[in-house]
């Protein structure tokens, strides 16, 4: 008595090819880990190995550009999943609005860390943004970090060390007198 197949479950040897996806998994099952590993095996970028590891819950805590605000990295995460986009110069607009809200609301919390996160989270859709080709909804997310630079500027240069003397050429690397 023989069962009959779908095409779906024919083995990749019966003609079909592993997708990237199976190939990842088949690879991680078989004790290959290592998230860059895989990438160069499969030929695939780690932000897509960590995404199909992550999906399948055989792989925590990685994060780059491309892992989705989803995926939380933080106690701050919840704050931003699934909250920022940019389709359109509007939805940049409304993303950085809400940034900032947060980015002041951490502020007068005295919350550093989650100020960061704001930064950081305005510097990733910056990114994704601008290489996507989306450069006026990238340039939104530009210029407000620009100015949460520019308001940093004369605290950074207060609490710096005076500038050391340049070095005088032919001295050894000793300071000029």
């Amino acid at each position: 008595m023989s069962t009959k197949r779908s095409p779906e479950d024919k083995p990749a040897s019966e003609g079909r090819p592993l997708s990237k996806k199976d190939q990842i998994l088949s690879l991680y099952t078989g004790g290959i880990t290592e998230v860059d590993d895989l990438a160069l095996i499969t030929h695939s970028r780690p932000s897509y190995v960590a995404g199909v590891l992550q999906d399948k819950e055989l792989m925590r805590g990685y994060f780059d550009l491309y892992t989705t605000s989803r995926q939380p990295m933080n106690v701050y995460s919840k704050f931003f999943a699934g909250k920022l986009g940019f389709k359109d110069v509007a939805t940049a607009q409304e993303s950085v609005d809400l940034i900032d809200h947060l980015y002041r609301q951490f502020e007068t919390g005295g919350d550093r860390a989650g100020q960061h996160h704001s930064l950081v989270m305005a510097l990733t859709m910056f990114d994704r943004a601008r290489w996507t080709g989306k450069g006026p909804e990238a340039d939104v997310f530009r210029r407000w970090l620009i100015a949460r630079l520019e308001e940093a500027k004369p605290a950074a240069e207060e609490a710096s060390p005076p500038a050391e003397r340049p070095l005088a050429p032919g001295k050894g690397g000793k300071a000029a007198k």
